[in-house]
């Protein structure tokens, strides 16, 4: 095909989510919605055309650059495209060049093109042998020959790499863990988890643990408790949390994009609200977005019985995978966030690596005094 019959060009929201709902997977930082919960960056909808037929589609979010009309263009975990098409560069060239008409100095984007899994008992092992230090130490459980296409290609048309770690605030995971739910059933599931995992969801329920769902209007009134345990747990484990308002606005606009796309979860013992946490759905894509938890009444495991309640919606759902986001890659007992990935491990699914993050520059000048800027801050 050559690169004349791909044209770039900006699209309606409406547009955009009208070919979204014709895919099985996207991102939900790919949804026009997610522009609107970005308020503080201009954000645009890009559409590729073949003639006059949309095939890809992209949310783009515009930084700029202190004090000078120039912007990064970011894609964050997108464009959504044909990543297994043998010459990328029909479609990333094109997309290059329209974003540079706009004021772009750089692009980044997150290509959703998986690298390497690795399954929960791999990850288990890893975790017990003092010789393994990080996810790469271990044999994969598969290795995707269309992402190592992906990231070659990318690295021959001029595309960086960025650093998992630091650098630019809006960036991705490129390591997260997923349970696969293609093909299987809630009694399938249940006992692909650990036996740690089945008994603390067996004893939320002999505790008494009730967990309710909320979505469309009836997700405002819970908000305000949610967001109330959630910056408790903030201060607990010691991370900056979003204000109430952002979950507001996230809540309005996912939520009026599709009526089941975003969903609040409260789980409660005795009237106490125990662990409470926000879904998001995109097609066959179920993701657990935010989480909170009571430092009180740990032993009733409302955690996990929050957890398995989205897990069985998601099911029901007829979701492909569910995806507790990000991991570290690392898996020594000193690093800190080693609880979290056994948490996770636990739910007997996969650690997946994708490709990560890459910019193009387009201005090298600009893109260099960027990417200076974002080191010192």
């Amino acid at each position: 095909m050559p690169p004349a019959h791909l044209t770039v060009r900006a699209i309606t929201p409406a547009e955009h989510l009208s070919w979204l709902r014709g895919r099985r997977s996207a991102s939900f930082l790919q949804t026009p919605a997610w522009g609107a919960v970005k308020s503080e960056w201009r954000h645009e909808s890009l559409g590729w055309f073949r003639d006059a037929e949309l095939v890809g589609a992209g949310l783009v979010l515009y930084r700029q650059l202190p004090r000078v009309k120039r912007y990064l263009a970011y894609l964050p975990e997108g464009p959504v495209l044909d990543w297994e098409a043998d010459d990328l560069a029909v479609w990333l060239r094109p997309m290059a060049d329209y974003l540079k008409g706009q004021g772009a100095f750089g692009v980044r984007m997150g290509p959703p093109v998986v690298t390497r899994r690795w399954d929960a008992a791999t990850v288990k092992a890893g975790i017990a042998d003092p010789a393994v230090r990080r996810l790469g130490d271990l044999v994969p459980t598969e290795r995707s020959h269309a992402g190592a296409r992906v990231v070659a290609q990318l690295r021959e048309l001029g595309w960086r790499p960025q650093a998992v770690e630091g650098g630019f605030a809006a960036g991705q995971p490129q390591y997260v863990f997923q349970v696969p739910l293609a093909g299987r059933t809630e009694d399938e599931v249940l006992a692909g988890m650990n036996q740690l995992w089945r008994r603390n969801i067996k004893k939320a329920t002999k505790e008494g643990v009730e967990v309710a769902s909320y979505d469309g209007p009836a997700i405002e009134p819970e908000l305000k408790s949610f967001h109330d345990l959630y910056v408790h747990t903030a201060e607990r484990d010691h991370f900056t949390p979003r204000p109430l308002s952002y979950f507001r606005t996230m809540v309005e606009a996912l939520g009026a994009e599709e009526p089941d796309r975003i969903r609040l979860y409260a789980a409660r013992h005795e009237g106490t609200l125990v662990a409470a946490t926000i879904a998001i759905r995109v097609g066959g894509h179920a993701w657990y977005s935010y989480g909170a938890s009571s430092t009180e009444k740990r032993e009733v495991r409302g955690s996990n019985a929050v957890q398995w309640a989205m897990i069985r919606d998601a099911i029901a759902a007829g979701a492909d995978v569910y995806d507790l986001r990000g991991i570290t890659d690392t898996l020594s007992e000193d690093d800190p966030h080693l609880g979290l990935i056994q948490f996770k491990v636990g739910t007997g699914g996969e650690a997946v690596e994708y490709a990560g993050e890459w910019d193009l520059p387009l201005n090298k000048p600009l893109y260099k005094a960027f990417d200076v800027y974002m080191r010192r801050r």
